[in-house]
C-alpha cells in the first residue's frame, strides 16, 4: 500500500516512528521552548498509530491543540471526532494550504471546502511528480499512502502532456486508487497533450473504460492541444460517448474488467437457460407431429440474426483494413473495396450489402448457424465471433468503429422515427451524416459503420472541446458520435477551426434532436472565423432544438467565403422556430450589423427568457435599439438579466435611461459601450438618479465605459438617504480610477450609510484594471475601508501596460 504513489519513494523515516514523528521533532527544536501542554500534544501527535481511538475520544479544548500537529492523513481521519467535538479543521487545511502550495488558488473566495481543495490538489501534484512529499513533515507518513488516501477527495482530475498519469494510475500497485476514483471522480481534463505510443494508449483505454463506463465521471474536457493525434483525439471522444470495441485491451496488464466479466457471465447464464428451453420447446414441437424445427417466430428470428450476422461481417471486413495510416479507411472510398457498409444502410431494418456481396449471403448463414447465437439478444453473433478478430492492434479498430447508432436499423427500433421527423433543415435525408460538403464527397468519415459492432457502456453528460483543432476526418466522427449521444447534456466546442465542417457537426445535432430520449440542454460554440451568420446558426440550432435551456454562439471575425454555402447545406434562415424552452442566450456577432429583425423570431419562440447577452454588434441605425426593446418588452416578460459588451451606445442615450428603469429587469451590463463618450453631465444624473428609483435592479455593471474619478464619486449617491435603490452589486472595472478618487468615493459612501442607520444593501465592488498601482498608500487605504462596508475584487494591474488612450479622463 506504501508503493502506491511515486512520491512515497523518497525521504522516508528510517524507524518505525513514521516520517511525521521525526519531522515534527525536528521542527520542535528550532522553535522557542513550548509549554508543557504542547510538548504533550506533540508527543502523542508522535504515537498516533497506537493512541488513535483514544485521541478522538479527547474533550474538544484538547483536541483543538492537537489537531495542528497532525499529518494530513492523520487529521483526515480526525474530521469526524473533530466535528462531534464542534471543532472545525478548516483554518487548519487553510493554513496547510499557504504553507505548502504557496499559491492563491483561483476563486479562493468560493472553496468552501478547504480541505478537499487541498487533498485534490495533493492528489495531482503527487501523481503528476511535482510535489516533493519528503518536503514537510505533515505529508509524509509512511504509514499512509499519498494517493491512496487523498483519492476519495479528488472530483476532478487533470491529465497531460504523455499521460503519464493515465500509466501511474492503471499500473498494478495503484487499483485501489483506481477504484476510489472511479467513485468520487466527476471532471476529467486533458490538457497539453503529446502523441503517445501504443502501451500508453492501452493504459488511456483501461484508465476511461473504468473511469467512464463503470465509474461516475460525467464531464471530459480537453484543452490546447494545437497538433492533436488524431487516433488519441478520436478514442478520448468515443470512449466518452460510451463506444468500445473491447477486446484485447481490457486483457492488458493480464487485468480483465471484473465489471465486463461479471456481464458476461451473467448474460451467458440467460443464454444457456434460453437454448435449453428453447430445445424443450421444440422436442415437445417434434412429439406433436408438427414438422417444425423452432418455434412459430423462428424464420423471423432466424433472419433478423442472419442479418445481424451480416452486418458484423461487413463491419469486420471494413475494419480488417484499417490497419494503414489512422482514420485513412480505405473502405470508405469510392471503390477501393468489394464490402462496403456505408451509413445510410441500415435503414428499416434491413441490411446494407451491395450487390457485389450478395455471393457470400449463404456462407454467412451457414455461419451463424454453425454459431447458434441466442435468439432475440443484442450482439451475440459480434461478441461470441470477436475473438476471431482479436488482434494486438484491437484500439486502432475500435477507433474504426464509431458511427451513429441508429443508422443500424437491425437492433435500434428508434431509428425508425428518424425517418418520419425529417425537415427542411437541410436536404439531406435525417438519417443520413455529413452529406454534400467539401471533405465529405471523395471518402466517407473515419467510422460510419454500424455502431452495433462497438458494445455501449455508459457515456459522460458533457463534453468540452477547448483550442483543440478539428479536421474534416475528426468532424465526422464527432457527428457520428454526436447523432446517438442521447446522455449528452453539455456541449461546448471553442475555436476548434471548423469552417464549413460546422455543417457536419449540425448534422449529428440534427440525427441527435430526432433521438426521442436526447438530454442535450446547453451549446457552446465559438471560434474566430464565422462560416455563416451568426443569426442563421442561432435559428439552425434552436430549430432543432426547442429544449435548450442554453444557446451560446461567439464568433471574432467573419470569414469572407461565408456565402459560399456547401451544397446540400440550403439557409437555416427561414426555419420555422417551434416555441422553445431557452433560458440563455448569448450572441457574439463578428462585427455584424444587429438586425432586430432576424432576431425577433428567436425572441418570439423564447418566452422563457431570462438571459440575453449581445456582444459586439453593430448597430445599423439609431431606431434598431428602440426595435429591440420593444421586442424584449413584448416578448420575454421574464427576462432578468441583459447585457451589451462592445456594443457603441454613445448615441443612444434614451434607450439605455429605458433599460435602467425596467422593473423587471435584476442585472443589467454596459461593458466598453462608450456610454459616456459623447455625453453631458446630466446624462450622468440622469442615470444616478433613474437608478435610485428602481427597486427591482440589484447589479450594475460599467466596466470600460471611462468613468474616471469624477463619474465614480457620483455614483456614490446611488445610496444616498433619499434613495430606493436596491443595487447589490457594483462592477466598475477598467474605468482609469484612481487611488485618490476611490478613497473619495469611500468617504462619501460612507456618509450615505451614516445617514441611512447602517441599513445599506450594498455587497459586492469590483475594480479590476484600475490605476490603483499610481498611489499604493491610498489605495491601500481606501480598500481598507471599503472593505468593512463591502466585498471588495481587485487585482494587482499594472496601469504602465495599458494601451487604451483615456487622455479625455486625464
Amino acid at each position: 500500500m506504501a508503493a502506491a504513489g511515486r512520491g512515497t519513494r523518497g525521504g522516508l523515516p528510517p524507524q518505525g516512528g513514521g516520517g511525521s514523528a521525526a519531522g515534527l521533532s525536528a521542527a520542535m527544536a528550532e522553535e522557542a521552548p513550548r509549554s508543557l501542554f504542547a510538548l504533550s500534544a506533540a508527543a502523542v501527535s508522535c504515537s498516533m498509530g497506537a493512541l488513535e481511538q483514544d485521541v478522538w475520544a479527547l474533550p474538544g479544548h484538547l483536541l483543538r491543540g492537537l489537531l495542528p500537529l497532525l499529518s494530513i492523513f492523520r487529521l483526515e481521519r480526525a474530521e469526524g471526532a473533530a466535528r462531534r467535538a464542534g471543532l472545525s479543521t478548516q483554518p487548519i487545511w487553510r493554513k496547510l494550504w499557504d504553507d505548502v502550495m504557496k499559491t492563491r488558488p483561483p476563486n479562493s473566495e468560493n472553496i468552501t471546502c478547504w480541505r478537499k481543495k487541498f487533498l485534490e490538489t495533493f492528489f495531482s501534484n503527487v501523481l503528476h511528480g511535482v510535489l516533493d512529499i519528503s518536503s514537510d513533515w505533515r505529508l509524509n507518513d509512511r504509514n499512509f499512502s499519498p494517493l491512496l488516501h487523498s483519492s476519495p477527495h479528488v472530483s476532478q482530475l487533470t491529465l497531460c502532456n504523455m499521460l503519464q498519469g493515465a500509466v501511474e494510475l492503471t499500473a498494478e500497485h495503484n487499483q485501489k486508487v483506481l477504484e476510489n476514483l472511479a467513485s468520487s471522480l466527476q471532471i476529467l481534463k486533458f490538457q497539453h497533450l503529446l502523441s503517445s505510443d501504443q502501451s500508453i494508449r492501452h493504459s488511456l483505454v483501461l484508465l476511461l473504460h473504468r473511469l467512464i463506463h463503470h465509474g461516475s465521471v460525467s464531464q471530459v474536457s480537453m484543452y490546447s492541444w494545437p497538433v492533436p493525434d488524431t487516433v488519441l483525439l478520436v478514442l478520448i471522444l468515443s470512449m466518452s460517448a460510451g463506444f468500445w470495441r473491447s477486446g484485447n485491451a481490457l486483457a492488458y496488464h493480464s487485468s480483465p474488467c471484473d465489471f465486463c466479466r461479471q456481464e458476461d457471465k451473467a448474460q451467458s447464464q440467460e443464454s444457456a437457460q434460453e437454448r435449453a428451453e428453447r430445445g424443450c420447446y421444440d422436442e415437445r414441437e417434434h412429439s406433436d407431429g408438427e414438422n417444425q424445427k423452432g418455434s412459430p417466430r423462428a424464420p423471423e428470428e432466424a433472419d433478423t440474426e442472419m442479418n445481424r450476422c451480416e452486418a458484423d461481417a461487413c463491419l469486420n471486413s471494413v475494419l480488417s483494413r484499417a490497419r494503414s495510416p489512422p482514420l485513412q479507411n480505405q473502405a470508405c472510398e469510392e471503390g477501393s473495396s468489394n464490402v462496403i457498409c456505408d451509413h445510410m444502410g441500415f435503414q428499416g431494418g434491413h441490411s446494407c450489402c451491395t450487390s457485389s456481396q450478395l455471393s457470400c449471403r449463404s456462407a454467412l448463414r451457414k455461419t451463424c448457424r454453425r454459431l447458434k447465437p441466442t435468439v432475440g439478444k443484442k450482439r451475440r453473433c459480434f461478441r461470441r465471433r470477436r475473438g476471431l478478430y482479436a488482434d494486438p492492434e484491437d484500439l486502432y479498430d475500435f477507433v474504426f468503429t464509431v458511427a451513429r447508432e441508429e443508422n443500424s436499423g437491425l437492433l435500434d427500433k428508434n431509428s425508425a422515427m428518424e425517418g418520419e421527423n425529417a425537415d427542411s433543415w437541410t436536404s439531406s435525408s435525417s438519417g443520413s451524416l455529413c452529406t454534400g460538403h467539401a471533405g465529405c464527397k471523395k471518402r466517407g468519415s473515419a467510422g460510419i459503420f454500424a455502431l452495433k459492432a462497438a458494445r455501449r457502456f455508459r457515456s459522460v453528460s458533457t463534453l468540452e472541446l477547448f483550442s483543440i483543432p478539428l479536421t474534416g476526418e475528426t468532424c465526422r466522427t464527432l457527428s457520428n458520435l454526436l447523432s446517438s449521444w442521447v446522455s449528452l447534456e453539455n456541449l461546448v466546442l471553442s475555436y476548434n477551426g471548423l469552417g464549413d465542417n460546422i455543417y457536419c457537426i449540425l448534422s449529428g445535432l440534427r440525427a441527435l434532436s430526432h433521438r426521442s430520449d436526447c438530454h442535450l440542454r446547453v451549446v457552446r460554440i465559438s471560434d474566430v472565423f464565422s462560416h455563416m451568420p451568426c443569426m442563421e446558426l442561432v435559428r439552425c440550432i434552436l430549430s432543432a432544438f426547442p429544449q435548450l435551456h442554453t444557446l451560446s454562439v461567439s464568433f471574432d471575425l467573419k470569414n469572407q467565403l461565408e456565402g459560399n454555402r456547401p451544397e446540400g447545406n440550403p439557409s437555416c434562415s427561414k426555419v420555422e422556430i417551434p416555441e422553445s424552452c431557452l433560458e440563455q442566450l448569448e450572441i457574439r456577432f463578428p462585427r455584424e450589423p444587429l438586425h432586430t429583425e432576424f432576431l425577433l423570431p428567436v425572441l418570439k419562440a423564447s418566452k422563457f427568457l431570462q438571459q440575453l447577452s449581445l456582444d459586439s454588434a453593430t448597430l445599423p441605425c439609431s431606431q434598431e435599439l428602440g426595435l429591440l426593446l420593444e421586442a424584449l418588452k413584448e416578448c420575454n416578460p421574464s427576462l432578468k438579466k441583459l447585457s451589451f459588451h462592445d456594443v457603441n451606445l454613445a448615441e443612444h442615450q434614451k434607450e439605455v435611461l429605458l433599460l435602467l428603469q425596467d422593473p423587471v429587469l435584476q442585472e443589467i451590463t454596459f461593458s466598453f459601450c462608450r456610454l459616456f463618450e459623447s455625453s453631458t453631465t446630466e446624462f450622468l444624473s440622469e442615470i444616478i438618479n433613474t437608478v435610485k428609483r428602481n427597486s427591482s435592479l440589484k447589479s450594475l455593471k460599467l466596466p470600460g465605459n471611462r468613468l474616471g474619478n469624477e463619474r465614480l464619486v457620483a455614483l456614490a449617491d446611488i445610496f444616498s438617504e433619499d434613495s430606493s435603490s436596491a443595487l447589490c452589486q457594483l462592477d466598475v472595472s477598467s474605468n482609469c480610477i484612481k487611488p485618490d478618487g476611490l478613497l473619495e468615493f469611500t468617504k462619501k459612501l460612507e456618509g450615505h450609510i451614516q445617514q441611512r442607520g447602517g441599513q445599506i444593501q450594498f455587497t459586492h465592488l469590483r475594480l479590476f484594471q484600475n490605476w490603483l498601482d499610481q498611489d499604493a498608500e491610498t489605495a491601500q487605504e481606501a480598500l481598507q475601508r471599503l472593505k468593512a462596508v463591502c466585498s471588495v475584487v481587485n487585482d494587482s494591474w499594472d496601469s504602465s501596460q495599458a494601451f487604451a488612450d483615456y487622455i479625455s479622463v486625464m
